[in-house]
């Protein structure tokens, strides 16, 4: 059982009862999900996974005390830590349930503050184009077990979606990363006799080529401990997390550096074919640079369009 199956069977058993049981006046005001950072709330945890921060747990959210008061909420917290102390062999660790911690009771407002800066999740264009694809992963990953008040979700939904044009000015500063790193550092750093310099080169390469596949598949890309296991989960990312894959491993030799090169220009071709077929570039040829900037050129906002291309990555 992982954090997300035995948090969800937690609220199942135990909280959902609580809740309609003895707070049923609030319920409508009320949201109750698994969401944040760590690894359990993306449902990629394991045993190992168990050495810190996991336990049975959910997070109630509440408006703000106009809507819930502070007495309300502190009556929350008291239920919330009467609950049984384990569930599924798993026992609750010795923390306050009052909000800030992974679970328990917290201000919704609380909550995205913390993930992205905004209470409300409303995020400027300059803070959209700052954000790191991580914290975006942070506060829309999980699940949400109930919403009665509809805040916590509808606030969700606005950072899953990406402003059009943000989305387009990342995509263009990875694609040229990409360019320079992989299609033209990497190999000029094997000619140069720097082998250490060509394998920064390929993770440099592999860094931007997952931002943008992403990007491309309308996913942000977690935290770097486990993007690789993001894209390969996803059917439509797998096959290219395998090709990425061996470009971090082995050496440089002649024929390994050949393979690799070989690999980037694969992938090159298959974002490239990507973009074409969404009408994201007008360039025709297979330098990442020139489809890089062609992106940069449809970007709709001329405030956006005109700041440096790589202002977004």
């Amino acid at each position: 059982m992982n954090g997300l199956e035995l948090s969800r069977g937690y609220y199942g058993e135990y909280g959902k009862p609580m809740l309609e049981n003895e707070f049923a006046r609030l319920l409508p005001y009320l949201a109750v999900g698994f969401v944040g950072s760590g690894s359990e709330h993306y449902g990629f945890d394991d045993e190992i996974s168990r050495d810190h921060d996991f336990e049975p747990g959910f997070c109630i959210f509440l408006p703000d005390e106009e809507t819930v008061s502070r007495r309300d909420a502190f009556l929350l917290e008291r239920a919330y830590a009467k609950l049984p102390r384990e569930y599924g062999g798993v026992k609750c660790q010795k923390i306050s349930p009052v909000g800030g911690n992974r679970n328990g009771v917290i201000r919704t407002s609380d909550f995205y503050s913390s993930a992205v800066g905004a209470p409300d999740g409303g995020l400027s264009t300059d803070a959209w184009l700052r954000i790191p694809d991580y914290a975006l992963a942070e506060a829309v990953n999980g699940e949400i077990f109930y919403d009665g008040y509809g805040e916590f979700t509808k606030i969700r939904r606005k950072l899953m979606n990406m402003p059009e044009d943000v989305k387009l000015k990342r995509l263009a500063g990875n694609l040229l990363i990409m360019a320079q790193s992989g299609q033209y550092n990497f190999p000029r750093c094997l000619k140069h006799g720097e082998p250490e310099a060509a394998q920064l080169a390929c993770v440099e390469f592999v860094n931007s080529a997952m931002k943008a596949v992403s990007l491309l598949n309308n996913k942000y890309l977690p935290y770097y401990k486990w993007s690789f296991r993001a894209l390969r989960e996803n059917a439509e990312t797998k096959e290219i997390s395998e090709k990425l894959s061996v470009l971090l491993f082995g050496e440089n030799s002649d024929i390994a550096a050949k393979e690799k090169y070989d690999i980037i220009e694969e992938i090159s071709a298959e974002v490239i074919s990507k973009l074409q077929s969404r009408d994201l570039t007008k360039a025709t040829c297979d330098n990442l640079e020139n489809h890089a900037y062609s992106v940069n050129d449809k970007i709709s906002d001329s405030y956006v369009r005109n700041l440096h291309i790589l202002s977004a990555v």
